[in-house]
């Protein structure tokens, strides 16, 4: 079994993702912190230096090998799904793919609140969060729909409720069980 977790950023694909993998004894990669962790570089600095193009090919190795992994839950990068061969790395029999949207207003909140974001992620657009948010999703919501197995929204939920929609997908409740 691979979970696979898409969405912008700030939608709770990392936080959730670890709380998933918890719950059902799985591996955990955040390809983001896996591009850092190789590259020994944060994100912010890799596009600095080399740009958009240098991350999205270090990104691109990262997912290729963490999508042959099984037992595992990824919690991918938000502009993943921008790549084609990525997007078919998915497209497998044994992947669940969730995209965890959230409004703009809920994700912009929640990226303006995490310190660590203007740290190790870098504006895509240079306009505010929210135009940022907005413009970038318009481009990126066919991908995410296209490749999606489940879609959760995550605005004003608990991050324990999107994981155990998740578990729930994966690990329905015995019909034998009672409550």
């Amino acid at each position: 079994m691979r979970i696979v977790l898409i969405g912008y950023r700030g939608s709770g694909k990392s936080v959730v993702g670890r709380l998933v993998a918890n719950r059902l004894n799985l591996a955990f990669v955040d390809t983001d912190i896996e591009i850092e962790t190789r590259d020994g570089r944060s994100i912010a600095e890799i596009f600095a230096e080399d740009g958009e193009v240098g991350f999205r090919s270090r990104e691109r190795d990262v997912i290729a090998d963490v999508s042959r992994r099984t037992a595992v839950v990824i919690a991918a990068g938000g502009g993943a799904v921008l790549d084609p061969d990525t997007r078919s790395d998915w497209d497998v029999d044994d992947t669940l793919v969730v995209w965890l949207t959230a409004t703009p207003e809920e994700l912009a909140g929640r990226i303006s609140g995490d310190d660590a974001t203007a740290d190790r992620r870098p504006s895509l657009t240079g306009r505010s969060v929210l135009e940022e948010i907005t413009d970038v999703l318009r481009h990126r919501e066919p991908l995410y729909r296209d490749c999606q197995t489940l879609t959760i929204d995550t605005t004003r939920r608990t991050i324990e409720d999107v994981a155990e929609e998740i578990v729930t997908a994966v690990m329905p409740a015995d019909p034998g069980q009672e409550d």
